[in-house]
């Protein structure tokens, strides 16, 4: 099953169509955190990945990750008038995977004002 996303933009009741998304693999170091790059996508009309999942079985695994969502560019390209600087430029976060085997679905839910996730199925 692997790991998926799913965005809903709440201001327009719609799929976040068009939204830049960016999927990370984090560890801690003794330096700092370091990020490593997994993949850039933007989201297809229904908000979801195009290619599928993000990862899928064989690619997860147990570790820490990071969803970087472009809120503030989806938000202009739809016209929103939004203030400078913005509220809500990017979406961050950061979620663990304890057990590969299952599916980690990360949803977002998002407004140019607020946002909500789970882990979903």
């Amino acid at each position: 099953m692997g790991l998926s996303t799913h965005v809903l933009d709440t201001m327009h009741g719609t799929p976040a169509a068009g939204m830049a998304v960016a999927l990370y693999t984090t560890e801690a170091t003794p330096q700092g955190e370091v990020a490593t790059l997994v993949k850039q996508l933007v989201l297809n009309t229904d908000g979801r990945n195009p290619d599928g999942p993000l990862l899928d079985n064989a690619g997860l695994h147990k570790g820490t990750y990071r969803l970087v969502f472009e809120v503030a560019a989806y938000f202009k390209a739809r016209g929103v008038a939004l203030p400078e600087p913005h509220f809500l430029n990017r979406v961050t976060l950061d979620f663990g995977v304890a057990q590969p085997e299952q599916h980690y679905h990360v949803p977002l839910l998002v407004s140019p004002w607020s946002y909500s996730t789970y882990r979903g199925s």
